[in-house]
């Protein structure tokens, strides 16, 4: 019996060639060992991206003792690689979006793998800065293994999955000071050494597991280079491609070529501007949030790097506890995204990590309970790591193929602007009580930025919620993707009914 697809193709067909949308190719396909794959060399990434941010509050406070650096300097060095993030996250958009999505990931992990390493053998200041703005440059491109990922995920499984990613970060905040515990001590470079490993595993299971994603083949007018992966995907799966592509051929959603005006064009601008809010606030009030905790819990750490003829002393076990409440925001927030919203997540976490962290702002110069400070720090991370969890997953949900890592690349790279200016309004200069209501306004501000981002719970890939307003208005254009889905009920997307009919 001949393959269909959906619910649109339910009449029989015969040796007649049946067009489905890419959409419904890969929900035939389903969840399996493919995208199981798929994931651990894009999670490594993301483990990469955060022992290599996580290393700096080691590194810093290590080299400014070893090399005696002045403040400016021991700054810069961390600055440099939020510098060179932002550059990175311009470039990595474009060349994802204009040569592909595997080759941006690959060059990535390279320069990520290649500076990292370098950085063991710096001999003096300015090498070590500019090893470190080329890692920054490097990981500017991890929203593409991101991208990719999304990208292979059936529409019914999306949210949850996409959020499994996260477990990678959290595993890098985890293993950083593990590894500076380990090794320290004995010498800073084979901490850097180690720190580097995560991306290069997640380079060469990049090389042997991850294709290019057929739907930027598909928007290329390369459909049967998208349909060999496609079935080369089933394979991996289980399902016999042979019965699952029989006298099947993809939608054609060619689109003509994108840039970063698009971003502010009259469709997208709302959209762009609202998300370029989200993450910047996001940015700030994440790495402002660890700062501030880091500032009330070992106020004395930098004077114990100045002081001390050795290494500075961290407290390991503090750190070890603020990056478990990651995990439980994670696994909470797994359970709820896909029932209460992406929209609703993000405003609840905000408002509420905001709360949390002005409290905690206010309480740490009236009391010195460590018991509820902890308590309070612990929450206010969970609460952070939930709404940052959800903005990832609804930018990459929000853009259509043609702009998707252009579109999240942007976004990152305001975020990362945010990250840079972060400990400086975090910074000791300013009281906890200037630092609690500055970090809450920014809460509010990221909150309201959230509020009026477009749900894309249930729906296709790059299709929103207001995208029926969108073609009320007359603004479907040559460079909109045609996906279908049911506009009747929130969240109900049509699903293949059966493979064999």
């Amino acid at each position: 019996m001949p393959m269909v697809y959906g619910t649109i193709m339910n009449n029989e067909i015969n040796n007649e060639n049946t067009v489905v949308s890419i959409d419904e190719a890969i929900e035939a396909i389903g969840m399996g060992p493919f995208q199981r794959r798929v994931l651990w060399a894009a999670g490594l990434c993301f483990t990469a991206d955060a022992t290599e941010v996580m290393l700096l509050s080691f590194l810093s406070l290590t080299l400014q003792s070893e090399w005696g650096l002045t403040d400016m300097q021991t700054a810069t060095m961390t600055a440099c690689v939020f510098a060179g993030s932002l550059v990175g996250t311009l470039f990595f958009g474009f060349y994802g979006d204009h040569y592909g999505r595997r080759p941006a990931f690959l060059l990535a992990c390279a320069l990520i793998s290649l500076f990292g390493l370098a950085t063991a053998f710096a001999t003096g200041y300015p090498s070590l800065v500019g090893f470190r703005f080329m890692v920054g440059f490097g990981v500017g491109g991890l929203v593409v293994p991101f991208d990719v990922f999304a990208e292979f995920l059936p529409t019914s499984h999306r949210g949850v999955k996409l959020l499994h990613i996260e477990y990678f970060w959290t595993a890098g905040s985890l293993v950083t000071p593990l590894f500076a515990y380990l090794t320290l001590e004995t010498s800073w470079r084979i901490f850097v050494v180690l720190c580097a490993v995560p991306c290069i595993i997640s380079g060469i299971m990049g090389i042997c597991l991850v294709p290019e994603s057929p739907r930027w083949l598909l928007s290329m007018g390369r459909q049967d280079e998208a349909i060999f992966i496609l079935r080369s995907a089933a394979s991996a799966n289980g399902i016999d491609p042979d019965s699952l592509f029989q006298n099947v051929s993809l939608k054609d959603e060619q689109v003509e070529s994108s840039n970063f005006l698009d971003l502010l064009s009259r469709k997208w601008r709302r959209n762009t501007l609202f998300l370029w809010g989200t993450w910047i606030g996001y940015a700030i009030g994440y790495y402002g949030t660890i700062l501030a905790v880091t500032r009330i819990f070992d106020e004395d750490a930098i004077n114990d790097a100045q002081n001390d003829n050795g290494a500075p002393h961290f407290n390991y076990q503090a750190i070890f506890v603020s990056a478990s409440a990651e995990i439980v925001g994670l696994m909470v927030v797994i359970h709820i995204v896909d029932s209460l919203g992406r929209v609703p997540t993000q405003v609840m976490s905000y408002l509420f990590g905001g709360t949390l962290l002005f409290t905690l702002s206010i309480l740490s110069t009236l009391t010195s309970n460590s018991a509820t400070l902890t308590t309070l720090s612990f929450f206010a991370r969970a609460f952070e790591m939930m709404g940052s969890c959800v903005t990832w997953v609804s930018t990459a949900e929000i853009y259509t193929t043609e702009l998707r890592t252009t579109g999240h690349a942007s976004a990152n790279a305001v975020g990362r602007t945010g990250a840079f200016f972060s400990p400086y309004l975090v910074g000791g200069n300013n009281s906890m009580l200037a630092v609690g209501s500055i970090m809450l306004a920014i809460h509010l501000f990221t909150a309201f930025c959230a509020y009026h981002l477009p749900e894309t719970k249930g729906r296709e890939i790059g299709r929103t919620s207001l995208d029926d307003d969108v073609s009320a208005d007359g603004e479907k254009d040559g460079n909109e993707m045609s996906f279908r889905y049911d506009h009747g009920i929130e969240g109900n997307v049509k699903q293949p009914s059966g493979r064999i009919v």
